[in-house]
């Protein structure tokens, strides 16, 4: 199979292959939050991948090095972005931290391990973003510990408006290696799905939370 030569296009086409996003608007996927939803993502797959695992690397890196500039410390959000924040960590010969989602409730009750100091710029690392809510409370944690958060860096959004008003209300900005309307572009352009499904999938993102009833109806 060819790839893309656009590296969200083809983030999002190594997504498709090893199916760490699934799209199914025929028979949909039940969240936490009681959403139906055409689309399920576990970015942790990528990992079991080395090509794959190396690319997202090294596009990170890339995001990093044109839209923030080397920062003091990489920061991984538990869980999804402990380990790619790792990697990123050691390809850039940066210290590396990860925030919990909340303090632990035993020991020196931590909710950032590892060392950081005040002062100190951090770039955050996560693998997905949905609302924003959970990646957020990472950069809060940061910035009340005295850091300077320059930015997040993701693997992939769905770009729900919501998440568009969390991160500009935080003043926290956000880059990510691929998204929701790349993805779909992807999908069709190599077959993983036929374009008569496209307009389902798209007003999923305009209104995921209204989506699954228009859709038993």
């Amino acid at each position: 199979m060819t790839t893309f030569d656009d590296p969200a296009l083809k983030v999002a086409e190594f997504l498709l292959q090893i199916k760490a996003i699934k799209l199914q608007p025929e028979n949909p996927f039940t969240w936490a939050s009681g959403w139906k939803s055409p689309i399920y993502c576990d970015n942790r797959k990528t990992l079991s991948y080395p090509q794959i695992r190396t690319y997202i690397r090294q596009q990170f890196v890339e995001t990093i090095n044109k839209h923030f500039a080397k920062p003091d410390v990489i920061a991984g959000v538990a869980t999804g972005g402990i380990a790619q924040g790792a990697l990123v960590a050691q390809e850039m010969g940066l210290p590396f931290v990860y925030v919990r989602s909340e303090a632990k409730k035993h020991g020196l009750t931590n909710m950032i391990e590892g060392d950081i100091e005040s002062g100190q710029s951090v770039v955050v690392i996560e693998d997905l973003i949905s609302t924003g809510g959970s990646s957020l409370k990472a950069v809060n944690a940061l910035r009340e510990r005295g850091c300077v958060v320059k930015g997040m860096a993701a693997i992939f959004t769905y770009g729900f408006d919501e998440a568009n008003k969390n991160f500009k209300e935080a003043k926290c900005t956000l880059k990510t290696l691929s998204d929701y309307t790349t993805l779909i572009d992807a999908a069709v352009k190599k077959n993983f799905i036929s374009e008569n499904v496209v307009d389902s999938l798209t007003k999923w993102r305009e209104n995921p939370a209204e989506w699954g009833t228009a859709l038993i109806k």
